[in-house]
Protein backbone atom coordinates (compact mmCIF):
# COMPACT_ATOMS: atom_id res chain seq x y z
CA UNK A 1 0.00 0.00 0.00
CA UNK A 2 1.55 3.64 -1.28
CA UNK A 3 -0.58 5.53 1.87
CA UNK A 4 -0.17 8.94 -0.75
CA UNK A 5 -2.46 7.08 -3.08
CA UNK A 6 -4.96 6.49 -1.32
CA UNK A 7 -8.22 8.60 -1.34
CA UNK A 8 -10.81 6.37 -0.26
CA UNK A 9 -11.45 4.29 3.24
CA UNK A 10 -14.04 1.43 3.51
CA UNK A 11 -14.95 0.25 6.58
CA UNK A 12 -17.02 -2.96 7.47
CA UNK A 13 -19.76 -1.83 10.03
CA UNK A 14 -20.43 -4.73 12.31
CA UNK A 15 -17.73 -6.40 14.46
CA UNK A 16 -15.29 -3.69 13.17
CA UNK A 17 -16.69 -0.13 13.96
CA UNK A 18 -20.35 -1.43 15.77
CA UNK A 19 -19.32 -3.81 18.62
CA UNK A 20 -22.13 -6.20 17.71
CA UNK A 21 -21.38 -8.94 20.16
CA UNK A 22 -22.06 -6.63 23.42
CA UNK A 23 -25.07 -4.54 21.41
CA UNK A 24 -26.45 -8.06 20.48
CA UNK A 25 -26.11 -9.47 24.15
CA UNK A 26 -28.36 -6.26 25.66
CA UNK A 27 -31.15 -7.00 22.62
CA UNK A 28 -31.31 -10.54 23.53
CA UNK A 29 -31.55 -9.73 27.39
CA UNK A 30 -34.42 -7.47 26.83
CA UNK A 31 -36.01 -9.67 24.57
CA UNK A 32 -36.15 -12.10 27.07
CA UNK A 33 -37.16 -10.64 29.72
CA UNK A 34 -40.02 -8.92 27.77
CA UNK A 35 -41.24 -12.32 26.29
CA UNK A 36 -40.41 -14.69 29.51
CA UNK A 37 -37.88 -16.86 27.73
CA UNK A 38 -36.11 -18.79 30.55
CA UNK A 39 -32.69 -19.33 29.98
CA UNK A 40 -29.19 -18.21 31.17
CA UNK A 41 -28.45 -15.41 29.11
CA UNK A 42 -24.25 -16.21 29.04
CA UNK A 43 -25.11 -19.90 28.06
CA UNK A 44 -27.05 -19.21 25.38
CA UNK A 45 -24.70 -16.23 23.92
CA UNK A 46 -22.01 -18.85 24.25
CA UNK A 47 -23.69 -20.80 22.15
CA UNK A 48 -25.46 -18.23 19.34
CA UNK A 49 -22.62 -16.00 18.79
CA UNK A 50 -20.85 -19.41 17.04
CA UNK A 51 -24.25 -20.45 15.13
CA UNK A 52 -24.97 -16.90 14.21
CA UNK A 53 -21.48 -16.84 12.39
CA UNK A 54 -22.33 -20.26 10.64
CA UNK A 55 -25.42 -19.36 9.78
CA UNK A 56 -24.19 -16.18 7.75
CA UNK A 57 -21.27 -17.96 6.29
CA UNK A 58 -23.75 -19.97 4.26
CA UNK A 59 -25.60 -16.99 3.85
CA UNK A 60 -22.83 -14.63 2.44
CA UNK A 61 -22.39 -18.13 0.29
CA UNK A 62 -25.92 -17.84 -0.91
CA UNK A 63 -26.30 -21.07 0.67
CA UNK A 64 -29.58 -19.90 2.95
CA UNK A 65 -32.03 -17.28 2.61
CA UNK A 66 -32.58 -14.18 5.06
CA UNK A 67 -35.67 -15.91 6.41
CA UNK A 68 -33.26 -19.33 7.55
CA UNK A 69 -30.83 -16.83 8.52
CA UNK A 70 -32.83 -14.90 11.21
CA UNK A 71 -34.87 -17.72 12.15
CA UNK A 72 -33.03 -21.17 11.73
CA UNK A 73 -29.80 -19.11 13.13
CA UNK A 74 -32.38 -19.00 17.13
CA UNK A 75 -33.97 -22.53 16.25
CA UNK A 76 -31.15 -24.07 16.34
CA UNK A 77 -29.42 -21.97 19.70
CA UNK A 78 -32.97 -23.33 21.32
CA UNK A 79 -32.12 -26.91 20.26
CA UNK A 80 -28.62 -26.82 21.81
CA UNK A 81 -31.01 -26.12 25.11
CA UNK A 82 -32.98 -29.17 24.11
CA UNK A 83 -35.84 -26.60 23.91
CA UNK A 84 -38.16 -25.97 21.06
CA UNK A 85 -40.39 -23.33 20.05
CA UNK A 86 -43.63 -22.94 17.29
CA UNK A 87 -42.58 -20.59 14.05
CA UNK A 88 -44.40 -18.59 15.25
CA UNK A 89 -42.61 -17.62 18.08
CA UNK A 90 -39.51 -17.86 16.66
CA UNK A 91 -40.79 -15.24 14.36
CA UNK A 92 -41.85 -13.15 17.11
CA UNK A 93 -38.73 -13.57 19.12
CA UNK A 94 -36.93 -13.07 15.95
CA UNK A 95 -38.88 -9.75 14.74
CA UNK A 96 -38.13 -8.25 18.77
CA UNK A 97 -34.44 -8.88 18.52
CA UNK A 98 -34.08 -7.37 15.30
CA UNK A 99 -36.07 -4.24 16.28
CA UNK A 100 -34.49 -3.91 19.46
CA UNK A 101 -30.61 -4.44 18.03
CA UNK A 102 -30.06 -0.92 17.31
CA UNK A 103 -31.30 0.76 20.61
CA UNK A 104 -27.95 -0.64 21.61
CA UNK A 105 -24.77 1.03 20.06
CA UNK A 106 -21.83 0.28 21.91
CA UNK A 107 -18.77 0.65 19.36
CA UNK A 108 -15.26 -0.43 19.32
CA UNK A 109 -12.57 1.77 21.48
CA UNK A 110 -11.02 4.29 19.56
CA UNK A 111 -13.81 4.24 16.96
CA UNK A 112 -14.96 7.75 17.03
CA UNK A 113 -11.79 9.26 17.58
CA UNK A 114 -9.88 7.32 14.52
CA UNK A 115 -12.87 8.66 12.06
CA UNK A 116 -12.03 11.93 13.01
CA UNK A 117 -8.56 11.69 12.30
CA UNK A 118 -9.38 10.00 9.35
CA UNK A 119 -12.16 12.16 7.80
CA UNK A 120 -9.75 15.22 7.12
CA UNK A 121 -7.50 13.23 4.90
CA UNK A 122 -9.64 10.64 3.15
CA UNK A 123 -13.75 9.91 1.80
CA UNK A 124 -14.71 7.44 4.08
CA UNK A 125 -17.25 4.80 3.25
CA UNK A 126 -19.50 1.56 4.82
CA UNK A 127 -19.94 -1.76 2.95
CA UNK A 128 -21.99 -3.91 4.83
CA UNK A 129 -24.34 -7.11 4.31
CA UNK A 130 -26.15 -6.41 7.13
CA UNK A 131 -29.94 -5.75 6.76
CA UNK A 132 -30.68 -2.64 4.96
CA UNK A 133 -33.49 -1.05 7.77
CA UNK A 134 -31.14 -2.11 10.30
CA UNK A 135 -27.81 -0.55 9.10
CA UNK A 136 -29.24 2.75 8.81
CA UNK A 137 -30.54 2.69 12.24
CA UNK A 138 -27.20 1.65 13.93
CA UNK A 139 -25.64 4.57 11.48
CA UNK A 140 -27.99 7.02 12.99
CA UNK A 141 -28.31 5.88 16.37
CA UNK A 142 -24.31 5.66 17.30
CA UNK A 143 -23.53 8.09 15.90
CA UNK A 144 -21.47 7.21 13.11
CA UNK A 145 -23.61 8.25 9.71
CA UNK A 146 -21.54 11.94 9.52
CA UNK A 147 -18.28 10.26 9.17
CA UNK A 148 -19.21 8.48 6.04
CA UNK A 149 -19.81 10.23 2.51
CA UNK A 150 -21.60 6.46 1.35
CA UNK A 151 -22.99 3.63 2.45
CA UNK A 152 -23.59 0.64 0.37
CA UNK A 153 -25.18 -2.67 1.78
CA UNK A 154 -26.02 -6.01 0.13
CA UNK A 155 -29.64 -5.21 -0.57
CA UNK A 156 -28.88 -2.32 -2.55
CA UNK A 157 -26.08 -4.21 -4.21
CA UNK A 158 -27.97 -7.33 -5.42
CA UNK A 159 -24.90 -8.98 -4.14
CA UNK A 160 -22.61 -9.96 -0.51
CA UNK A 161 -19.39 -9.49 0.71
CA UNK A 162 -17.21 -11.20 -0.85
CA UNK A 163 -18.64 -11.03 -4.31
CA UNK A 164 -16.63 -8.49 -6.13
CA UNK A 165 -20.38 -6.93 -7.27
CA UNK A 166 -21.14 -5.19 -3.88
CA UNK A 167 -17.32 -3.76 -4.15
CA UNK A 168 -17.36 -2.54 -7.85
CA UNK A 169 -20.93 -1.35 -6.95
CA UNK A 170 -19.47 0.78 -3.60
CA UNK A 171 -16.61 2.20 -5.86
CA UNK A 172 -18.93 3.20 -8.36
CA UNK A 173 -21.03 5.10 -5.74
CA UNK A 174 -18.45 6.39 -4.14
CA UNK A 175 -17.03 7.42 -7.22
CA UNK A 176 -13.79 6.46 -6.72
CA UNK A 177 -11.53 3.13 -7.81
CA UNK A 178 -9.99 -0.04 -5.84
CA UNK A 179 -6.13 1.25 -6.48
CA UNK A 180 -6.86 4.22 -4.54
CA UNK A 181 -9.02 2.45 -2.11
CA UNK A 182 -8.65 0.76 1.32
CA UNK A 183 -10.92 -1.74 2.91
CA UNK A 184 -11.00 -2.63 6.73
CA UNK A 185 -13.26 -5.46 8.18
CA UNK A 186 -13.28 -8.34 10.66
CA UNK A 187 -14.01 -10.86 8.39
CA UNK A 188 -11.51 -12.68 6.13
CA UNK A 189 -13.62 -14.44 4.23
CA UNK A 190 -16.04 -11.33 3.78
CA UNK A 191 -13.84 -8.62 4.13
CA UNK A 192 -10.27 -9.43 3.18
CA UNK A 193 -10.35 -11.45 0.20
CA UNK A 194 -13.58 -10.02 -1.02
CA UNK A 195 -11.67 -6.64 -0.72
CA UNK A 196 -8.63 -8.14 -2.43
CA UNK A 197 -10.37 -9.63 -5.00
CA UNK A 198 -11.43 -6.99 -6.00
CA UNK A 199 -8.56 -5.11 -6.07
CA UNK A 200 -8.79 -3.19 -2.75
CA UNK A 201 -6.09 -2.81 -0.27
CA UNK A 202 -7.71 -4.75 2.59
CA UNK A 203 -6.83 -4.51 6.17
CA UNK A 204 -7.81 -7.40 8.88
CA UNK A 205 -9.03 -5.79 12.17
CA UNK A 206 -8.66 -8.48 14.45
CA UNK A 207 -9.59 -7.44 18.48
CA UNK A 208 -8.77 -10.35 19.70
CA UNK A 209 -5.29 -11.08 17.60
CA UNK A 210 -7.17 -14.38 16.29
CA UNK A 211 -5.51 -15.99 13.25
CA UNK A 212 -3.26 -12.84 12.64
CA UNK A 213 -0.30 -14.77 11.83
CA UNK A 214 -2.67 -16.71 9.25
CA UNK A 215 -4.06 -13.42 7.22
CA UNK A 216 -1.39 -13.17 5.07
CA UNK A 217 -2.84 -9.32 4.69
CA UNK A 218 -1.92 -6.81 7.61
CA UNK A 219 -3.96 -7.11 10.51
CA UNK A 220 -4.36 -4.11 13.14
CA UNK A 221 -5.78 -5.26 16.88
CA UNK A 222 -7.37 -1.33 17.64
CA UNK A 223 -9.08 0.88 15.42
CA UNK A 224 -6.25 3.52 16.79
CA UNK A 225 -3.53 1.72 14.49
CA UNK A 226 -5.02 3.48 11.44
CA UNK A 227 -4.03 6.47 12.76
CA UNK A 228 -0.61 5.70 12.41
CA UNK A 229 -1.02 3.80 9.41
CA UNK A 230 -3.00 6.60 7.71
Amino acid sequence: MHRATITDIFFDLDHTLWDFDRNSALAFDKVFSKHGIDVDLETFLGHYTLINSDYWNRYEQNLITIEELRYGRLRSTFERFGMSHAHDVLHTLSEAYIDHLPEHNHLFDGAIDTLHYLKDKYRLHIITNGFSHVQKKKMANSGLQPFFATITDSEMAGAKKPDPIIFRYALEKAGTHASSSVMIGDSLVADIKGASGAGLYPIHFSPSGHAVSETGFQTIRHLSELQTLF
